[in-house]
């Protein structure tokens, strides 16, 4: 066999062997692409579930379900079973959609429907409407709160108790009882609405609130991060009001 036939077929051979190469190469690409998007069965929340509920009432409920998941999308952790977390409670809201991994749930709860800061605590006041801003105070807001009172022998006043106090969560309303007497003598009773707003403060101004509350009345005013707002403003009573 001349030199010229030699080559030919180690051309061949070498042209072989790469279409060969190649063709390994795509099959074990259609083969992790296939197992990337294989799907397989993890636990999911179809209702959602409440911090503190336990995973034993959630799934007795009907709000966890197994639903295909792509292998590529598992989270870690994902629960693949009812029995891998029974005796535990959600340490925070799980929404409708979410995979149940195991970092979302624990033996216990502290303070999960409140974020109070570090170092505070938290404290509900009852406030009518117009004192809450008719309704614009939400969970996250920051308020002033303002101090009005009438009880003798003390001057009818108002006066700023705290500039800016973080509001952590609005609660139910209810109805109170308001009972004003008149410059004749005269007293007008009238039901109000009243909503229950928590609070975070430190320990000295929320004794400083609950005091307040039970001996005037309290008031909000609502702030913006531009808002000025000092404890330097006189108190304000009968005699200054015009000044």
């Amino acid at each position: 066999m001349d030199r010229r036939k030699i080559l030919l077929v180690l051309a061949a051979v070498i042209a072989a062997l790469g279409a060969l190469l190649v063709f390994l190469y795509a099959q074990g690409a259609d083969d992790r692409a296939q197992e990337d998007i294989e799907s397989v069965q993890v636990l999911k929340a179809v209702k959602t579930i409440e911090a503190g509920e336990t995973f034993d009432d959630a799934a007795a409920s009907g709000k966890l379900q197994l639903q295909d998941v792509p292998r590529d999308q598992v989270q870690d952790g994902a629960q693949t079973d009812l029995t891998g977390l029974s005796g535990l409670v959600a340490t925070s809201r799980i929404f409708t959609g979410e995979q149940i991994v195991s970092a979302r749930w624990g033996g216990t709860v502290e303070n999960t429907s409140l974020a109070i800061p570090d170092g505070m605590m938290a404290i509900s006041v009852n406030l009518t409407d117009p004192a809450r801003v008719a309704g614009f105070v939400n969970p996250g807001s920051e308020v002033s709160i303002f101090l009005s009172s009438s009880d003798l022998p003390q001057p009818t006043f108002t006066r700023m108790l705290l500039p800016r106090v973080q509001v952590l969560g609005v609660g139910t309303t209810s109805t109170i009882t308001s009972t004003k007497t008149g410059d004749d003598g005269a007293q007008t009773t009238e039901q109000l609405p009243a909503t229950l707003m928590t609070l975070a403060l430190p320990q000295a101004d929320a004794q400083r609130v609950i005091f307040a509350s039970s001996n005037g009345e309290l008031s909000f005013g609502l702030l913006t991060e531009k808002t000025k707002v000092g404890k330097q403003a006189p108190t304000i009573t009968a005699n200054n009001l015009f000044q």
